[in-house]
Protein backbone atom coordinates (compact mmCIF):
# COMPACT_ATOMS: atom_id res chain seq x y z
CA UNK A 1 0.00 0.00 0.00
CA UNK A 2 1.54 3.53 -1.14
CA UNK A 3 -1.36 5.89 -1.25
CA UNK A 4 -2.42 8.65 0.80
CA UNK A 5 -5.78 8.87 2.33
CA UNK A 6 -7.88 11.70 3.61
CA UNK A 7 -9.98 10.16 6.74
CA UNK A 8 -12.18 12.95 7.46
CA UNK A 9 -15.34 14.05 4.96
CA UNK A 10 -19.12 14.85 5.03
CA UNK A 11 -21.61 14.05 2.66
CA UNK A 12 -25.88 14.50 1.86
CA UNK A 13 -26.06 12.38 4.58
CA UNK A 14 -25.18 15.27 7.42
CA UNK A 15 -24.23 18.81 6.56
CA UNK A 16 -22.17 18.24 3.59
CA UNK A 17 -23.20 19.38 0.04
CA UNK A 18 -22.08 16.39 -2.10
CA UNK A 19 -23.92 12.85 -1.96
CA UNK A 20 -21.46 9.87 -0.79
CA UNK A 21 -20.62 8.70 -4.10
CA UNK A 22 -19.28 12.69 -5.54
CA UNK A 23 -17.00 12.76 -2.61
CA UNK A 24 -15.82 9.29 -3.72
CA UNK A 25 -14.78 10.53 -6.75
CA UNK A 26 -13.34 13.75 -5.71
CA UNK A 27 -10.97 11.37 -3.97
CA UNK A 28 -10.20 9.96 -7.11
CA UNK A 29 -9.52 12.82 -8.74
CA UNK A 30 -7.12 14.40 -6.00
CA UNK A 31 -5.22 10.82 -6.22
CA UNK A 32 -6.34 9.49 -3.32
CA UNK A 33 -6.12 6.30 -2.48
CA UNK A 34 -8.49 5.81 0.49
CA UNK A 35 -11.34 8.44 1.90
CA UNK A 36 -13.30 8.31 5.11
CA UNK A 37 -17.18 8.78 4.99
CA UNK A 38 -17.72 10.52 8.00
CA UNK A 39 -20.87 11.93 8.60
CA UNK A 40 -22.64 13.69 12.22
CA UNK A 41 -24.16 11.10 14.00
CA UNK A 42 -24.94 9.08 10.66
CA UNK A 43 -24.11 6.12 8.69
CA UNK A 44 -26.81 6.89 6.29
CA UNK A 45 -23.91 7.49 3.52
CA UNK A 46 -21.70 4.66 4.06
CA UNK A 47 -23.14 2.28 1.44
CA UNK A 48 -23.39 4.23 -1.39
CA UNK A 49 -20.00 5.45 -1.08
CA UNK A 50 -18.37 1.43 -0.92
CA UNK A 51 -20.16 0.96 -4.31
CA UNK A 52 -18.93 4.26 -5.47
CA UNK A 53 -15.43 3.31 -4.51
CA UNK A 54 -15.49 -0.09 -5.90
CA UNK A 55 -15.79 1.17 -9.46
CA UNK A 56 -13.55 3.45 -9.02
CA UNK A 57 -10.62 1.15 -7.52
CA UNK A 58 -11.00 3.97 -3.67
CA UNK A 59 -11.14 2.26 -0.28
CA UNK A 60 -13.77 3.90 1.46
CA UNK A 61 -13.31 3.72 5.58
CA UNK A 62 -16.72 3.28 6.89
CA UNK A 63 -17.33 6.00 9.85
CA UNK A 64 -19.07 8.50 11.57
CA UNK A 65 -18.22 11.73 13.32
CA UNK A 66 -20.30 11.35 17.43
CA UNK A 67 -21.45 14.32 18.71
CA UNK A 68 -20.72 14.17 22.61
CA UNK A 69 -20.01 17.20 25.21
CA UNK A 70 -17.41 17.89 27.76
CA UNK A 71 -16.08 21.46 29.63
CA UNK A 72 -19.42 23.26 27.99
CA UNK A 73 -18.10 22.57 24.74
CA UNK A 74 -18.78 20.41 21.45
CA UNK A 75 -16.22 17.28 21.07
CA UNK A 76 -15.99 15.35 18.07
CA UNK A 77 -15.20 11.92 18.48
CA UNK A 78 -14.23 9.66 15.00
CA UNK A 79 -15.32 6.13 14.75
CA UNK A 80 -13.62 4.20 12.55
CA UNK A 81 -14.48 0.61 10.96
CA UNK A 82 -17.50 0.54 12.92
CA UNK A 83 -20.08 -1.95 11.99
CA UNK A 84 -22.93 0.43 10.16
CA UNK A 85 -25.31 -2.57 10.90
CA UNK A 86 -24.95 -2.88 14.70
CA UNK A 87 -28.44 -2.28 15.79
CA UNK A 88 -27.21 -1.31 19.28
CA UNK A 89 -25.14 1.33 17.58
CA UNK A 90 -27.87 2.24 15.03
CA UNK A 91 -29.79 2.89 17.78
CA UNK A 92 -27.34 5.09 19.98
CA UNK A 93 -26.89 7.20 16.77
CA UNK A 94 -30.67 7.85 16.79
CA UNK A 95 -30.80 8.87 20.22
CA UNK A 96 -27.54 11.47 18.73
CA UNK A 97 -29.72 12.88 16.09
CA UNK A 98 -33.13 13.47 18.26
CA UNK A 99 -30.58 16.03 20.75
CA UNK A 100 -29.36 17.10 17.54
CA UNK A 101 -32.78 18.08 16.61
CA UNK A 102 -33.64 20.00 19.54
CA UNK A 103 -30.87 21.82 19.43
CA UNK A 104 -31.13 23.10 15.95
CA UNK A 105 -34.54 23.93 17.30
CA UNK A 106 -33.38 25.88 20.68
CA UNK A 107 -30.83 27.44 17.84
CA UNK A 108 -33.69 28.30 15.75
CA UNK A 109 -35.75 29.88 19.34
CA UNK A 110 -32.46 31.85 20.22
CA UNK A 111 -32.36 33.67 16.53
CA UNK A 112 -35.58 34.22 16.73
CA UNK A 113 -35.42 36.00 20.38
CA UNK A 114 -32.57 38.14 18.43
CA UNK A 115 -34.72 39.36 15.82
CA UNK A 116 -33.81 36.96 13.05
CA UNK A 117 -36.69 35.78 11.59
CA UNK A 118 -35.69 31.94 10.12
CA UNK A 119 -38.24 29.32 10.64
CA UNK A 120 -37.20 25.27 10.66
CA UNK A 121 -39.05 24.77 7.64
CA UNK A 122 -36.73 27.86 5.90
CA UNK A 123 -33.68 25.71 7.30
CA UNK A 124 -35.26 22.36 5.98
CA UNK A 125 -35.91 24.03 2.53
CA UNK A 126 -32.57 24.35 1.58
CA UNK A 127 -31.82 20.75 2.29
CA UNK A 128 -31.72 17.39 0.51
CA UNK A 129 -33.03 15.13 2.96
CA UNK A 130 -34.13 12.29 1.39
CA UNK A 131 -33.69 9.75 4.76
CA UNK A 132 -34.89 10.33 8.26
CA UNK A 133 -31.33 8.94 9.43
CA UNK A 134 -29.94 12.53 7.89
CA UNK A 135 -28.67 15.00 10.03
CA UNK A 136 -29.42 18.43 10.08
CA UNK A 137 -26.96 20.68 11.46
CA UNK A 138 -25.23 24.29 11.89
CA UNK A 139 -24.68 24.81 8.45
CA UNK A 140 -28.18 24.07 7.17
CA UNK A 141 -29.15 26.93 9.71
CA UNK A 142 -26.25 28.96 8.51
CA UNK A 143 -27.35 28.31 4.68
CA UNK A 144 -31.15 29.91 5.80
CA UNK A 145 -29.50 33.18 7.25
CA UNK A 146 -27.19 33.82 3.93
CA UNK A 147 -30.73 33.19 1.95
CA UNK A 148 -32.46 35.30 4.11
CA UNK A 149 -29.80 37.97 4.26
CA UNK A 150 -28.50 38.52 7.79
CA UNK A 151 -25.49 37.27 6.89
CA UNK A 152 -23.43 37.16 3.98
CA UNK A 153 -21.13 34.31 4.44
CA UNK A 154 -20.77 30.60 6.00
CA UNK A 155 -17.64 32.36 8.56
CA UNK A 156 -20.11 35.10 9.56
CA UNK A 157 -22.78 33.07 10.38
CA UNK A 158 -20.91 30.78 12.51
CA UNK A 159 -18.83 34.09 14.60
CA UNK A 160 -21.71 35.85 14.91
CA UNK A 161 -24.89 33.48 15.60
CA UNK A 162 -23.81 29.79 15.75
CA UNK A 163 -20.46 28.78 17.00
CA UNK A 164 -19.36 28.22 20.05
CA UNK A 165 -19.16 32.10 20.81
CA UNK A 166 -22.32 33.30 18.88
CA UNK A 167 -24.52 34.87 20.43
CA UNK A 168 -27.39 32.19 19.32
CA UNK A 169 -24.81 29.03 19.64
CA UNK A 170 -26.77 26.70 22.55
CA UNK A 171 -25.81 23.29 24.22
CA UNK A 172 -27.91 20.65 25.21
CA UNK A 173 -26.80 17.97 26.83
CA UNK A 174 -24.90 15.21 25.24
CA UNK A 175 -22.86 12.00 26.24
CA UNK A 176 -19.30 12.96 27.77
CA UNK A 177 -16.34 11.83 24.74
CA UNK A 178 -14.91 9.07 26.74
CA UNK A 179 -19.32 7.56 26.36
CA UNK A 180 -18.51 7.38 22.32
CA UNK A 181 -15.38 5.85 22.37
CA UNK A 182 -16.93 3.27 24.56
CA UNK A 183 -19.82 3.11 22.07
CA UNK A 184 -17.32 3.21 19.10
CA UNK A 185 -15.24 -0.01 20.29
CA UNK A 186 -18.68 -1.96 21.31
CA UNK A 187 -19.55 -1.56 17.66
CA UNK A 188 -16.42 -2.63 16.42
CA UNK A 189 -14.87 0.34 15.73
CA UNK A 190 -11.47 2.50 16.52
CA UNK A 191 -12.08 5.83 18.23
CA UNK A 192 -10.13 8.79 17.05
CA UNK A 193 -10.25 12.34 18.59
CA UNK A 194 -10.94 14.82 15.63
CA UNK A 195 -9.55 18.21 15.62
CA UNK A 196 -8.32 18.51 19.21
CA UNK A 197 -7.00 21.94 18.35
CA UNK A 198 -10.04 23.48 17.76
CA UNK A 199 -10.80 22.76 21.86
CA UNK A 200 -7.80 24.54 23.69
CA UNK A 201 -8.28 21.58 26.53
CA UNK A 202 -5.52 19.57 26.47
CA UNK A 203 -6.32 17.91 30.03
CA UNK A 204 -9.63 16.57 28.23
CA UNK A 205 -7.13 15.06 25.35
CA UNK A 206 -4.84 13.24 28.06
CA UNK A 207 -8.29 12.50 29.97
CA UNK A 208 -9.36 10.88 26.80
CA UNK A 209 -6.31 8.25 25.92
CA UNK A 210 -6.67 7.41 29.62
CA UNK A 211 -10.35 6.14 28.71
CA UNK A 212 -9.28 4.19 25.59
CA UNK A 213 -8.64 6.44 23.14
CA UNK A 214 -7.12 4.97 20.09
CA UNK A 215 -5.95 7.66 17.71
CA UNK A 216 -5.52 11.16 17.35
CA UNK A 217 -6.54 13.59 14.15
CA UNK A 218 -3.29 15.76 14.15
CA UNK A 219 -3.56 16.82 10.40
CA UNK A 220 -6.67 18.74 9.96
CA UNK A 221 -7.38 22.04 7.80
CA UNK A 222 -8.35 24.16 10.67
CA UNK A 223 -5.16 23.27 12.49
CA UNK A 224 -2.24 25.66 12.82
CA UNK A 225 1.25 24.20 11.39
CA UNK A 226 2.21 23.83 15.42
CA UNK A 227 -1.19 22.13 16.35
CA UNK A 228 -0.36 19.43 13.77
CA UNK A 229 3.39 19.03 15.36
CA UNK A 230 1.70 19.06 18.55
CA UNK A 231 -0.92 16.48 18.49
CA UNK A 232 1.37 14.06 16.31
CA UNK A 233 3.89 14.32 18.52
CA UNK A 234 1.50 13.53 21.47
CA UNK A 235 -0.28 10.58 19.90
CA UNK A 236 3.41 9.38 19.14
CA UNK A 237 4.38 9.48 22.43
CA UNK A 238 1.19 7.22 23.67
CA UNK A 239 1.42 5.20 20.81
CA UNK A 240 -1.87 5.96 19.16
CA UNK A 241 -2.36 6.00 15.65
CA UNK A 242 -1.65 9.46 14.04
CA UNK A 243 -4.47 10.62 11.51
CA UNK A 244 -5.60 13.29 8.93
CA UNK A 245 -8.89 14.84 7.73
CA UNK A 246 -9.58 17.91 5.03
CA UNK A 247 -13.00 17.89 6.97
CA UNK A 248 -14.57 18.84 4.22
CA UNK A 249 -18.51 19.33 4.05
CA UNK A 250 -18.77 20.50 0.20
CA UNK A 251 -19.34 24.23 -1.32
CA UNK A 252 -21.38 27.02 -0.43
CA UNK A 253 -21.60 30.10 -2.06
CA UNK A 254 -18.75 29.43 -4.02
CA UNK A 255 -16.08 28.57 -0.59
CA UNK A 256 -15.16 25.21 0.35
CA UNK A 257 -16.10 24.32 4.24
CA UNK A 258 -13.59 23.34 5.66
CA UNK A 259 -10.99 22.21 3.35
CA UNK A 260 -11.27 20.26 0.12
CA UNK A 261 -10.81 16.60 -0.26
CA UNK A 262 -7.19 15.83 -0.13
CA UNK A 263 -5.82 18.62 1.40
CA UNK A 264 -4.54 16.66 4.55
CA UNK A 265 -3.99 13.38 3.96
CA UNK A 266 -2.14 10.57 5.60
CA UNK A 267 -0.49 7.30 4.87
CA UNK A 268 -2.43 4.78 3.19
CA UNK A 269 -1.67 2.06 5.71
CA UNK A 270 -2.98 3.69 8.72
CA UNK A 271 -6.49 2.32 6.72
CA UNK A 272 -5.73 -0.73 7.77
CA UNK A 273 -4.63 -0.18 11.21
CA UNK A 274 -8.08 1.74 12.02
CA UNK A 275 -9.91 -1.29 10.48
CA UNK A 276 -7.78 -4.00 12.67
CA UNK A 277 -10.18 -4.39 15.54
CA UNK A 278 -13.22 -4.53 12.59
CA UNK A 279 -11.49 -7.68 11.53
CA UNK A 280 -10.86 -9.01 14.96
CA UNK A 281 -14.34 -8.50 15.61
CA UNK A 282 -15.60 -10.07 12.90
CA UNK A 283 -13.23 -12.78 13.25
CA UNK A 284 -14.30 -13.52 17.05
CA UNK A 285 -17.93 -13.73 15.99
CA UNK A 286 -17.31 -16.26 13.02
Amino acid sequence: MSGYADLHTHTTASDGTQPPAENVRLAKEAGLAAIGITDHDTVAGIQEAVEEGEKLGIKVVPGVEISTVAGGQDIHVLGYGIDERDPVFLDRLRQLRDVRETRNEMMIARLNELGLAVTMEEVLAGVSKTRPDETIGRPHIAQALIAKGYVSSMEEAFERYLGKTGVAYVNPPRIHPSEAIRWIHEAGGTAVLAHPGLYHDDPLVDELIGEGLDGIEAYHSDHTPEDEAKYASLANRHGLLVTAGSDYHGERHGQVFHGPIGNRRIAEDVVEKLLERRREDRANHS
